[in-house]
């Protein structure tokens, strides 16, 4: 079942880079208590989300924290390894966390995963934004098409605000 609006996230667990090394953080690590824009991504390095959506995020993270975000966050199905290197190339002021999904654990379990095994990518997750408040879905934002960035994009979640 595809997760929407009002909706409780599941618990899962995402692998984060640190200075010690790859650490685990659940869900209530990320959302408990926090109002979090998350902002999902087929693939990190892939065109449209490092030429489109990615931008659209850090353009506005000032923006939207400014109006109470208390944490931006950006997940895909990726390793650790390869979502610090982005991070490293995309997040040049540190705004974002970014979550390694690297099973689709978390895409699965919110039914948002998206088979790219067509194109060599196998299991991803679909592309999308959302609000969490607490833990529950207050906005979201799923795009129609991978490979564009529509609604899912920094702008269109700072104007929902």
């Amino acid at each position: 079942m595809t997760i929407k609006t009002g909706d409780r996230l599941p618990a899962a667990t995402f692998r984060v880079m640190t200075a010690d090394g790859v650490q685990a953080k659940t869900t209530d690590d990320i959302f408990k208590g926090k109002k979090v824009a998350l902002f999902a991504v087929p693939g990190a390095y892939t065109g449209t989300c490092h030429k489109m959506h990615m931008p659209s995020i850090f353009l506005n993270a000032a923006a939207l924290k400014a109006k109470g975000v208390d944490t931006i966050a950006v997940v895909s199905v990726n390793d650790a390894f390869v979502m610090s290197a982005w991070k490293r190339d995309t997040d040049q002021r540190d705004e974002a966390i970014y979550l390694a999904d690297g099973n689709a654990e978390f895409a699965k379990a919110i039914g948002l995963e998206l088979d790219a095994s067509g194109n060599g990518l196998g299991i991803r997750s679909k592309r999308y934004s959302m609000l969490v408040d607490d833990g529950v879905v207050k906005i979201f934002n799923l795009e129609a098409n991978p490979g564009k960035v529509e609604v899912s994009g920094g702008d269109t979640l700072l104007g929902q605000l």
